[in-house]
């Protein structure tokens, strides 16, 4: 039997781990373009894309996996064409377009349960898999969308490093102090999620820039919202890998809960951007 004691230092280092991974991809996402050049943004959610996919199939072990894997990527490729290269022209690139890839994508996933070979084990566990990762690889390329990371020449300014910052904080706290959690079984606590949630606040604040009172209440409620959101995507990353701890997927899990809360954010941050 496991006991917690067995398990709490591999706990650990997971939070720690993927507080660095969802550090690291909010600076690949901010960074890219004045590193890489036009495409750098581009590239940057091609990798996160790449990594959530890669990751998913080891954390997650679902039935028919690589035909998940298959319809993750292809969904991945069509979803940052689409708001990316195919925009129409003079028009700038909005989300409806992923309804163009979010459709087929879906009604594949429907063929791939047809398609299996017998016996068709966990059907319904292995279409809502597909179903997600592919929400997941479409929500990441809507980051791709003028004004939802920010403004490219001022990285200290950007939205984004507020839910890194949410999502940092939340790890390495719940990594010290996981209780009281915040479900029966996880490993994600209260204090993390408070944590989350003051970080973002307090990097929300530093960007405001200033000390007046519409700046202020600004800041602390893009702070308060993006922070909560943050928590709770990550709360959920974790809930989506359950007990699926086993070899091989650790650092596929480290990959799922590090991205998959940018990928959850990526719609409230575009509906920011355009308030």
């Amino acid at each position: 039997m496991t006991t917690a004691l067995d398990t709490r230092p591999a706990a650990r280092a997971r939070h720690v781990a993927a507080a660095v991974v969802a550090g690291a991809a909010v600076a690949l996402l901010l960074l890219a373009p004045d590193q890489v050049g036009e495409h750098g943004r581009l590239a940057a959610v091609l990798v996160l894309q790449a990594v959530l996919v890669a990751g998913w199939l080891p954390a997650t072990a679902p039935a028919g996996a690589v035909g998940v894997a298959v319809l993750g990527a292809a969904a991945a490729v069509g979803a940052d064409l689409a708001v990316g290269l195919l925009a129409p022209s003079g028009d700038p690139p909005g989300p409806g377009l992923l309804l163009a890839v979010l459709g087929p994508a879906l009604i594949a996933a429907v063929l791939h349960q047809m398609l299996r070979r017998p016996p068709r084990t966990d059907v319904v566990g292995s279409l809502a898999s597909v179903a997600l990762l592919v929400a997941a690889a479409c929500a990441l390329a809507l980051l791709l969308l003028p004004d939802v990371v920010g403004d490219e020449d001022g990285v200290g300014g950007s939205p984004l490093l507020v839910v890194g910052a949410a999502l940092v904080a939340g790890h390495l706290v719940d990594a010290v102090l996981p209780r009281p959690a915040l479900a029966e079984g996880s490993d994600r606590g209260v204090p993390g999620l408070l944590a989350a949630v003051a970080a973002g606040v307090v990097v929300a604040l530093f960007e405001s820039g200033t000390g007046e009172l519409v700046d202020v209440v600004s800041g602390t409620t893009t702070g308060l919202v993006l922070g909560l959101v943050a928590a709770l995507a990550g709360t959920a990353a974790s809930s989506v890998l359950g007990e699926s701890r086993g070899r091989g997927a650790v650092a596929g899990g480290v990959a799922v809960e590090a991205v998959l809360p940018l990928a959850v954010c990526a719609p409230v941050l575009l509906a920011l951007a355009v308030v």
